[in-house]
């Protein structure tokens, strides 16, 4: 079902728009250097929207300052105190992340939606199952789907019954199947966008697998018009594997699709190596571009021939795909380095 496009400063989210990537700092608002360091790194690796977390007015302050030394939109995130809410917005922030139903009564949620109505500034409603009100959570007999969209719809009605719509939506869960239904149940309700993310979802490994079954299987059903990953750690990690899961899911060509065989007894190179090191030489590309590296003549050379630069290791020596035909053949030792050539080249005039 179609959802309202809302602006995000210059970020379309919604209607239609590309599914955007968002990420979170994990330093100390406060610390404006190395808040801007980190947002500028999450903008290099495809970060298009960085929330940060608003705390105390010392951190709503400092996104006057930051805001001038980045580039993509900022979103604050706010719980508790809605003065802090008005403060961030008054200073620039392009969206807030807000629950209504903790800042406040009626006048101080009116107070937020007035300023961010006067700045057009989009207000998420973040819900997350593991802190759903009372009265609903006995309602349903504990955390259900049902039951977080209810508070989702709860909020929105809240913000709508103030004349306000440009609204995000979010019922995150770190439960990847309840957190399915949830949106799915959501997004038959609303058609306000739907901001999707497995909260909580864990180290970067066993995290990326888990948003990858949750924001994959509602991608591939048409739900979802932004993606924020989860992760304990490192935030670039969070844009990368986005970059992922939008590849595979066919919402998004972005980045690098790297095509690796899994490697048998008929390997005649060190496919392993070659692909890891493109891995780790194209993960900065936001531009899409599909790269083969097979080992050997069984899948070779059709998967070669598919890609837009690809390689395969054949008896001896090894064959070199760009645009789908083949331009050079290279012994098996010259391979990996031949191929690298070939590849940072077709980047560059890609890029140029």
């Amino acid at each position: 079902m179609p959802t309202k496009k809302i602006y995000a400063g210059n970020l379309a989210i919604g209607g239609g728009s590309p599914v955007s990537i968002q990420s979170m700092t994990n330093t100390d608002t406060r610390d404006i250097d190395a808040t801007v360091r980190q947002i500028n790194a999450l903008e290099a690796a495809g970060c298009e929207l960085v929330r940060v977390a608003v705390l105390n007015t010392e951190a709503a302050d400092a996104i006057a300052e930051i805001k001038k030394q980045i580039h993509i939109p900022l979103a604050a995130d706010v719980h508790f105190d809605y003065r802090l809410a008005v403060r961030a917005a008054e200073l620039g922030a392009d969206k807030l992340r807000l629950n209504p139903g903790n800042i406040g009564g009626a006048e101080k949620v009116k107070k937020v939606v007035d300023i961010c109505r006067q700045r057009g500034v989009p207000i998420r409603v973040g819900v997350n199952a593991g802190s759903l009100e009372k009265h609903i959570l006995a309602k349903y007999g504990g955390i259900t789907a049902e039951a977080a969209a209810e508070s989702a719809m709860g909020h929105i009605a809240v913000l709508e019954s103030l004349g306000f719509y440009d609204i995000v939506a979010s019922v995150k869960s770190s439960d990847a199947p309840l957190m399915c239904r949830a949106y799915t149940i959501l997004s038959e309700q609303c058609g306000y966008p739907l901001h999707l993310g497995v909260t909580e979802a864990g180290t970067a490994y066993a995290g990326s697998i888990k948003s990858a079954v949750g924001i994959g299987a509602l991608l591939l059903n048409g739900i979802g018009d932004t993606i924020r990953v989860s992760l304990t750690g490192d935030p670039i990690e969070e844009v990368r594997a986005a970059k992922a899961i939008l590849r595979a899911a066919g919402a998004r060509r972005i980045g690098a699709d790297i095509v690796s065989c899994p490697t048998c007894g008929r390997t005649r190179g060190d496919v392993a190596r070659l692909a890891a090191q493109i891995e780790k030489n194209t993960e900065h590309i936001k531009e899409y571009v599909k790269i083969a590296v097979m080992g050997c003549e069984v899948n070779g050379p059709g998967e070669a021939a598919d890609a837009d630069v690809g390689v395969f290791f054949g008896k001896d020596c090894g064959y070199i795909y760009v645009g789908g035909k083949k331009v050079t053949r290279a012994a098996t030792e010259d391979l990996p380095g031949e191929f690298m050539r070939y590849l940072d080249l077709y980047l560059k005039n890609k890029t140029m």
